[in-house]
């Protein structure tokens, strides 16, 4: 866990990566509670033998927006803000999917801080979150995140 105690120890880490999350698999049941609770059963998610003949990726794969929502549990478990007494996801500036993630891949969080600006009631920083499949050649994920830690 890497833990920021001020904004001067977060200013000090821009440009550099912070911290890389524990791997998780990506289970077909996640992919199915995902599809059911957004309304999107699209057969290349939720239909494993349709999947598994028909799809260019051999397998059903999660959805983009599921790779896109594990990226705060992934932070969450390896950074924290004691100098703050909320952290709030501002938005994000752009996200990409470079990657289908297929299911049953373990996959991770890296995360890089890009820049750090101090507001009358909060520090805005801006971070380079990734998620990375194991023997992937490109990752699952990569999303510009902003966030706002309140005094």
């Amino acid at each position: 866990m890497r833990k920021f105690e001020s904004a001067e120890a977060l200013e000090a880490e821009v440009g550099r990566e912070v911290a890389v999350s524990g791997w998780m698999t990506m289970r077909q049941e996640r992919v199915n509670l995902f599809a059911e609770a957004t309304d999107d059963p699209q057969w290349i998610h939720v239909d494993e033998a349709r999947a598994q003949r028909e799809s260019p990726f051999g397998g059903t794969i999660a959805h983009g927006y599921l790779t896109l929502s594990l990226l705060p549990r992934f932070f969450e478990a390896e950074v924290a803000f004691p100098f703050a007494r909320m952290s709030i996801n501002y938005g994000t500036n752009k996200v990409r999917f470079p990657s289908p993630l297929r299911v049953g891949r373990r996959v991770r969080g890296r995360f890089t801080l890009l820049s750090v600006e101090r507001l009358a009631d909060c520090v805005q920083s801006v971070w380079k979150y990734t998620v990375e499949q194991e023997d992937g050649d490109k990752p699952a994920c990569v999303a510009e995140v902003v966030l706002r830690q309140y005094y």
